[in-house]
């Protein structure tokens, strides 16, 4: 009786101009047959972005470096120097 375990991304989305949403299972298998499935989503946003008491901002591009290659991939083709800008202007616009 072999049991393994195993991820796969079954599904990455770019929603709105930024966020890359990305579903991750994780699947189970005994004697090759699947015994267990769970879904797991996260969402990543080009940079976290903080203000200081002196109402300056601080923005830090994501390390994406633990993500899947396709996951990569998706993110860097998305978040252009454009996108990343409008997405700091965003964040400052709401005060964060």
């Amino acid at each position: 009786m072999a049991i393994t375990k195993s991820i796969e991304i079954p599904k990455i989305e770019v929603v709105g101009s930024w966020n890359v949403q990305v579903a991750v299972d994780t699947v189970i298998k005994e004697d090759g047959t699947e015994i267990s499935r769970s879904r797991h989503r996260h969402v990543l946003a080009p940079c976290t972005s903080s203000k200081d008491s002196d109402d300056k901002w601080t923005h830090t591009d994501t390390d994406i470096s633990s993500e899947a290659t396709e996951v990569q991939a998706v993110a860097n083709a998305v978040w252009t120097d454009t996108v990343k800008a409008n997405y700091k202007t965003f964040v400052e616009s709401q005060g964060k």
